[in-house]
């Protein structure tokens, strides 16, 4: 009994529709893909080569052939019908190309903006760091500033040295006016 239970239908929840009739599942990325290839051959100048061809030469078979075997009158209704039938799918088909490529051009824009966000961010950080390393630097005695403190430390000195016992020739311990310092 436990079986037939289970099999009835319950009646707290609705039942399920079954399909009429099995749609085959179409995946959406692969009918893009063929849409973008079929919008991007239809933009080349073979495919204008190629339609120019096939017209020229259903016009020229409707005209110049005998009439048993025309298939298409003069006012080729037929050439048309087909070409209609073909513009009708191809505009959809470059439409939903265009949206892919938006999809794609926005995605990218997106990325684009972060990557520009980090970089300000980063650059506003190195400027910081560089600010700092010029205070920093601000501090500490440069090589030409203990140069020039050093020459004028000796030339005090040789000044006081000449005032006490005169003159030494401006030689002091194997330096001469403090050029061959640092």
């Amino acid at each position: 009994m436990a079986t037939a239970e289970q099999k009835r239908p319950r009646l707290d929840q609705p039942k399920q529709r079954r399909p009429r009739m099995a749609l085959p599942q179409l995946d959406p990325d692969a009918f893009g893909r063929l849409s973008e290839r079929f919008a991007r051959f239809m933009g080349t100048g073979r495919f204008l080569v190629w339609m120019t061809m096939v017209i020229l030469l259903w016009v020229a078979w409707n005209v110049v052939m005998p009439p048993s075997v025309r298939f298409d009158e003069y006012p080729f209704i037929f050439l048309t019908l087909a070409l209609s039938l073909q513009a009708s799918y191809a505009a959809p088909l470059i439409l939903l190309a265009q949206n892919r490529q938006d999809d794609r051009d926005r995605v990218n824009m997106e990325q684009d903006r972060a990557r520009a966000s980090r970089t300000v961010s980063d650059t506003e950080f190195l400027t910081l760091e560089v600010a700092a390393l010029r205070q920093g630097l601000g501090e500490v005695a440069t090589r030409d500033f203990l140069r020039s403190e050093l020459q004028q430390l000796l030339k005090e000195l040789d000044s006081r040295d000449g005032s006490r016992d005169g003159s030494r020739d401006g030689v002091r311990d194997g330096v001469r006016d403090g050029r061959d310092l640092v």
